[in-house]
């Protein structure tokens, strides 16, 4: 297990409010006393899948709102079953973090439809072709302020295509430190570790000249990922009014496992 961790667990209430640090890690590319979107979104995954946990269900989609601005601080995580089900249910999870006034907000809110599973082996199908393996991809030297970030840095790029290339961008990474400093990765974290940088990779715009926020993810998954690999093949397009949408899929070393969407506020710095 890596000795690198995004977060830091301080505990938990009575309530079940879990309690966390948030390590340097987490530092965004668009400041640096803010957080990336991924580790917040992995993090709200976890608790997503720690709500009345079900060996017979799991998560199919997820949707990541981000609310304003995480800091690096110290963070609350709160989860509830929103709609019981025996087939379907739809479990929240929010993020808590404090403003510089002293009151506390939720910064980001993850919700997820949870599925009864059953065994559907025999009509399996992907959709999506699958990506061009890692033995296909190089590495690309990320220089600049926009990459050097704690974030960026905890990745480990394998690039498929050139960054701001034509079509979609495509590129395979993993973590190289776990979510909650003492646990294991499971594999939608993971995923979603990874995933909030698909705007990134799918990006035409030079990060010297624009900003691209994205405000949320979501994320539909038809396969539980198996690899520590995560594989980016997406493309973000361009309104004329400041507003973007990214569409990319997800995959694994065997093959699609779902596909991603981000609204992104796009800005001329």
């Amino acid at each position: 297990m890596s000795d690198q961790a995004y977060y830091i667990p301080l505990g938990r209430d009575a309530n079940g409010t879990e309690r966390f640090a948030s390590t340097a890690l987490t530092e965004s590319t668009w400041g640096n006393t803010m957080q990336h979107g991924a580790p917040p979104s992995a993090l709200l995954v976890r608790a997503l899948e720690r709500c009345a946990p079900r060996e017979d269900a799991r998560l199919t989609r997820v949707v990541i709102e981000i609310l304003g601005p995480v800091p690096i601080s110290e963070i609350e995580v709160r989860s509830w079953v929103e709609r019981p089900g025996k087939r379907v249910e739809l479990v929240v999870a929010e993020l808590w973090a404090t403003s510089p006034d002293g009151t506390s907000r939720a910064a980001a809110r993850g919700t997820g439809w949870s599925m009864q599973t059953a065994d559907s082996s025999a009509v399996a199908h992907a959709g999506d072709p699958a990506l061009a393996p890692r033995s296909q991809a190089h590495e690309t030297a990320l220089e600049g302020p926009f990459w050097d970030t704690g974030f960026v840095t905890s990745l480990e790029w394998m690039w498929l295509s050139d960054i701001g290339c034509e079509g979609p961008g495509q590129m395979w990474a993993r973590p190289n430190a776990v979510l909650v400093e003492g646990e294991p990765l499971s594999p939608v974290q993971r995923l979603f570790v990874v995933a909030d940088v698909a705007n990134g990779v799918g990006t035409k715009l030079d990060p010297a000249e624009w900003t691209f926020l994205n405000t949320d993810l979501t994320v539909h998954l038809f396969r539980v990922p198996e690899d520590e690999w995560v594989g980016i093949a997406a493309e973000t397009s361009y309104g004329p009014d400041g507003v973007g949408m990214c569409a990319g899929v997800l995959h694994d070393e065997s093959g699609p496992v779902g596909r991603i969407n981000q609204t992104v506020q796009v800005r001329a710095r």
